[in-house]
């Protein structure tokens, strides 16, 4: 197994794991001093390309982006989303994955649940391709929003959903959007780490898109904190920017590439 994986399972129920997204180098390389794992999510869609959900996010789209955060990748573990229609079938499913990591040279890929997919997480597994579970609010299969496992036969059904992907070698599993007694509740059950984004503090680590912590993505759910305004910070530089250029003070002399006073 990927020295990388076997380090971030070591981690569990001993030090948080902290994982965010990424789409470009420029981002990845930063990320990549201080977190455990990058997620190069399919919330690509929503972030980047205005999408309502995340269904119009193709397999080119994964991989080019995954090429790109891979540049600025050195440490963390790198994951790459496997988007809607990519593995409707084990054997579709393997030939996806295998793409992805031979184009990009991620470390493991994620697939959603739906319920049903176990035997497909399975044959991936089996044939060496690490796999990260996804369970919970899962943006692929449900279109209305709801946090799940408030009652007891919710929380069971999804501690037995979790157990099945942890069986099926899944090395580790996002929870989306859960209570927090169902969080506890897996995460005290599972051998593998659970990553919980809007699912309490009880999870192995956590993980937020990183747009939505920094404040540019326009998306501010209860379960997101924003640890900086950038979208103003961004806003005030382009309005100098654009002030400087109308009023002629940009660019000045010492940005003249050849430092002459006059350019004809």
């Amino acid at each position: 197994m990927n020295k990388k994986i076997i380090k971030i399972q070591k981690k569990k129920g001993k030090i948080k794991i902290v994982c965010l997204t990424a789409y470009s180098k420029s981002i990845a390389k930063i990320l990549d001093n201080y977190v455990d794992i990058i997620l190069v999510g399919d919330s690509m869609a929503n972030v980047l390309y205005g999408h309502k959900n995340t269904h119009k996010i193709s397999l080119e789209n994964i991989i080019q982006h995954t090429l790109s955060v891979k540049m600025g990748v050195k440490k963390s573990l790198l994951v790459a989303d496997m988007p809607i229609g990519s593995y409707s079938n084990p054997k579709i499913a393997l030939k996806n994955a295998k793409t992805i990591l031979k184009k990009t040279g991620c470390d493991a890929i994620k697939i959603e649940s739906n319920k049903q997919n176990y035997k497909i997480i399975d044959f991936i597994v089996r044939k060496k391709i690490p796999v990260m579970g996804h369970i919970g609010f899962t943006p692929q299969f449900k279109k209305k929003f709801k946090i799940e496992g408030q009652s007891a036969k919710e929380r069971n059904k999804l501690i037995k959903e979790a157990k099945f992907i942890e069986k099926a070698g899944a090395f580790s599993i996002v929870l989306e959007c859960l209570s927090a007694n169902s969080a506890a509740a897996i995460t005290k059950k599972l051998k593998i780490p659970t990553i919980g984004i809007g699912s309490s503090l009880y999870c192995d680590g956590q993980i937020l898109v990183t747009d939505d912590m920094l404040g540019i993505s326009g998306f501010y759910p209860k379960f997101v904190k924003k640890y900086v305004n950038l979208d103003r910070i961004i806003e005030k530089a382009v309005k100098k920017y654009s002030r400087e250029v109308k009023l002629n003070k940009f660019p000045k002399k010492n940005n003249f590439l050849d430092g002459s006073k006059r350019r004809t």
